[in-house]
């Protein structure tokens, strides 16, 4: 991923500033226990270690636990901002160099507050993150009205599944709903013995979705991840597996998806009527709840 790397770098550089844009990519799942949030954690890692600038949204409103898959300690988060009683940067905890997390609520009280004052604060404060490359959102599973709303508003959506019925029904179902919003949708199966399993699972799902929803639908395999001991090692040291066992096959199959990533930014990115923003995503979002 080198070479693309550089090239993605030099558009995106300080010297481009007109250029530069925040890519906001938003991983779900269509039922816990699949990887969503390592898959989140982790990728954002990959693309920390090519030198983005990435910052790690924990939108998993309920039941947020980045900063244990990070194994970092939060006193504060995003709420405490909205409620005024803490800034921004104050809840930013920088996990490594061009890695950091913006923590998340573990309730839905963030939900229930509304203050337009205190809203408008924050968003003058965001502008602070308008530099950064990409923001990973991991949101919940399932089809959650809140869960939707994050979806609507990021650039790339990434349904993550294992090879199991279940979970895959499930996924379908995320996608048929976040299709009425959504004519562009990405899969990465998770936990798979090889791609040809994945890619076998894949086309039956398209193959569902092309009869059954209505909405055009463009429906993208993205990649897959095989299952890998050093992964749960990993999870149960609370460390990350990009980490410990960079050249390991998970590890350089989620570099494919990363470089995947990085080719549609490049697109969108020479695109000039494209212009993104922490602060503007969020002042997005807030809008529709």
């Amino acid at each position: 991923m080198n070479n693309q790397a550089r090239r993605l770098q030099d558009i995106v550089s300080p010297a481009n500033p007109t250029n530069k844009n925040t890519h906001f990519v938003a991983i779900t799942s269509g039922k816990g226990g699949v990887g969503k949030s390592t898959i989140s954690a982790n990728l954002a890692n990959v693309l920390s270690q090519n030198g983005y600038k990435t910052a790690l949204l924990d939108a998993d409103i309920g039941l947020a636990n980045l900063d244990v898959i990070l194994n970092v300690r939060i006193s504060k988060n995003l709420l405490h901002v909205l409620k005024g009683e803490c800034s921004l940067k104050d809840i930013l905890i920088e996990v490594k160099p061009n890695l950091t997390l913006i923590p998340g609520e573990s309730g839905d009280e963030i939900l229930k507050f509304n203050n337009q004052f205190l809203y408008e604060r924050f968003f003058e404060e965001s502008s602070s993150l308008d530099d950064l490359d990409f923001i990973i959102i991991d949101t919940g599973a399932g089809i959650g009205g809140n869960t939707q709303l994050f979806l609507e508003a990021a650039d790339e959506v990434i349904v993550v599944t294992v090879p199991d019925p279940a979970a895959i029904t499930d996924a379908y179902a995320v996608i048929k709903i976040t299709s009425k919003n959504k004519d562009n949708l990405l899969m990465l199966f998770n936990m798979v013995r090889s791609e040809k399993e994945a890619v076998r699972i894949f086309e039956h799902v398209r193959k569902v979705a092309k009869a059954n929803i209505e909405n055009p639908l463009n429906l993208e395999f993205l990649g897959a991840i095989s299952e890998d001991k050093n992964v749960s090692r990993s999870i149960k040291q609370r460390t990350l597996f990009t980490d410990d066992s960079r050249y390991d096959a998970a590890s350089m199959e989620l570099e494919q998806v990363a470089s995947k990533l990085l080719y549609r930014l490049e697109q969108k990115v020479l695109n000039p009527s494209t212009n993104n923003s922490f602060s503007g995503f969020f002042r997005r979002l807030m809008e529709q709840f």
